[in-house]
């Protein structure tokens, strides 16, 4: 039964109010950022992934620049125990990457994870326990002053240990659940960790707040870390972090308003993979701020190569629409979006082409290695004029005059519609060709001699129903002279409204291309093209297609 009087909302606001954060316009700066793709992202796969495929993985973190990585929870899993020695025995760290661990505030636990981070040129030791109401009276049973007692004892032994060690260790302490946690009694929990761990300018703790489940709308998760941010004990000596999750759908707007609100550090994962609907995806929140001119510190310049990976190792798929990386993401199939992005092309050319303003692609799809040619302008039934002339233009140098698009653009949607498919350039190219270049059912050009004598005079050898016929006419110009020719011959209209030509390549040897239109007896506009390396031929081939065309159609 569906049933919405069964819910209820299960979070808290602050005791009193915190919107500081909605007085800031946007995030200026990165915040810390640390993968736990290894260990949260691996424990939701269905099959988790082997120790080779975990290095892979953890040198491509590297690669795009997360300077701190939780590696897993290496107490609960042999093949995490593993990863954590391999990397720290094979000297697989460099000097500027943290790696992180995860362990439960349980000593024999916190014990074993010292063991495996035993000789680490520099850990964080991840301590949590749950504190929300929910986890409190149903699975643990315990009062709020137990349960700050297990926070209390797990600071304690991490302090202990990690003195006893001599290593380089970091603390970090998150009240698990704590979006379902009284903001107040989440603060003295986690205050008192910080008053045991006493962090200093050189060696500063981590105080993480999970949204272990998203409960609440975006705005509210921001008041509860400003709550927070604003309160925290030594709170110059302390990062504060986030880790939300993705139950509502909203990670990355609990990330986004959550920095506003004063946290300095982000837990998530490439592409959102995580537990149950996933973590805050990083590349997503990453590329929001780059999508704004500020730098994420992170490299995803080559996305599709991060994608294959990502898709290799961990068998899961990339949703199509996926933002900044889904295959279909700058991919316009809308005649208006393909029409305005290709405008737009041309406007930053024209006008500043340092900078990127162009309607509809947030950002530039050659920044994340993406290509113009196959990922953005898009031709299927949907697509219009502008987008065809766009796909020529990008990938054949075809410039096509404005009158010649749109009967180009019914042509081109015809043959998609009829085939139910999308076309690629190719096809597009052949379409094209094949309705514009060399089209003579009725009559070819074999022929054309021209003299100067008042204006320009022609003899136009006409081969038609087998037989070859040389007409004379003149005219203002070679093309008036010929079009003139053709009219007299059939006894219908071959009058020039629409010539063009360019040059389709640099060079002695380059082509030229010549567009034509002309209006028929019957008041419509055909077209034909021609393609030679002399204009004057190129355009006597684009009027005998056209004229062609107009006595079949």
């Amino acid at each position: 039964m569906f049933d919405y009087r069964q819910y209820k909302r299960g979070y808290f606001m602050p005791p009193v109010e915190c919107n500081d954060w909605v007085k800031k316009e946007y995030i200026d700066k990165a915040p810390v950022w640390c993968s736990v793709d290894l260990r949260d992202g691996n424990q939701a796969l269905v099959e988790p992934m082997s120790l080779d495929e975990k290095l892979e993985f953890f040198n491509k973190l590297i690669k795009v620049g997360f300077k701190e990585i939780e590696i897993g929870f290496p107490a609960a899993s042999e093949t995490e125990y593993e990863l954590c020695r391999t990397l720290i025995e094979k000297n697989m760290i460099p000097d500027d990457v943290t790696i992180q661990v995860l362990t439960q505030a349980r000593p024999h636990i916190i014990k074993k994870t010292f063991e495996a981070v035993k000789g680490a040129p520099r850990a964080i030791v991840h301590v949590y326990n749950s504190t929300s109401l929910a986890q409190r009276e149903q699975v643990f049973r315990k009062s709020k002053e137990e349960i700050k007692q297990i926070a209390i004892e797990g600071a304690k032994l991490l302090k202990e240990l990690a003195e006893a060690d001599g290593g380089n260790f970091l603390f970090e302490y998150s009240p698990e659940s704590f979006t379902g946690t009284e903001p107040e009694y989440a603060l003295e929990v986690c205050n008192a960790v910080i008053d045991i761990w006493q962090p200093t300018p050189d060696k500063k703790c981590i105080i993480n707040l999970p949204a272990t489940v998203e409960m609440s709308l975006p705005h509210v998760f921001a008041s509860q870390v400003e709550y927070m941010s604003k309160n925290l004990h030594n709170r110059e000596n302390v990062v504060v972090s986030l880790h939300p999750h993705n139950d509502r759908g909203t990670g990355v707007a609990d990330a986004e308003l959550g920095m506003l609100a004063g946290a300095d550090r982000i837990e998530g994962t490439l592409f959102g993979n995580g537990e149950r609907t996933g973590n805050v995806d990083i590349v997503n929140l990453a590329m929001n701020m780059y999508a704004q001119g500020v730098d994420p510190e992170l490299d995803f310049s080559n996305m599709p190569e991060l994608a294959e990976m990502f898709e290799r190792l961990t068998q899961m798929k990339i949703d199509d629409r996926h933002p900044y990386c889904g295959k279909l993401v700058f991919a316009a199939f809308s005649g208006s979006h393909q029409d305005a992005i290709s405008k737009g092309m041309h406007y930053r050319i024209e006008q500043d082409p340092s900078k990127w303003t162009v309607p509809y692609l947030p950002i530039n799809p050659e920044d994340v290695g993406r290509t113009y040619d196959s990922d953005v302008i898009r031709i299927n039934s949907q697509s219009g004029k502008g987008g065809v002339a766009y796909v020529l233009e990008h990938n054949y140098g075809m410039i096509i005059p404005k009158a010649m698009r749109e009967d180009l653009g019914y042509a081109v949607k015809d043959v998609s519609d009829v085939n139910h498919k999308e076309l690629a350039a190719d096809e597009v190219l052949e379409i094209f060709e094949r309705r514009y270049k060399k089209f003579t059912p009725v009559f070819k050009i074999s022929e054309v001699h021209f003299k100067q004598i008042d204006g320009i005079q022609t003899e136009v050898t006409i081969e038609a129903d087998g037989k070859t016929t040389v007409v004379e006419a003149g005219g203002n110009g070679r093309l008036d002279a010929v079009s003139n020719a053709l009219s007299k011959h059939f006894g219908k209209p071959c009058d020039v409204i629409c010539y063009e030509e360019h040059s389709l390549k640099q060079g002695s040897d380059s082509s030229a291309i010549a567009y034509v239109g002309i209006k028929g007896d019957d008041g419509k506009e055909y077209f034909g093209i021609g393609i030679d390396h002399d204009i004057i031929r190129a355009s006597i081939d684009a009027v005998e297609s056209a004229m062609n065309r107009s006595m079949t159609e």
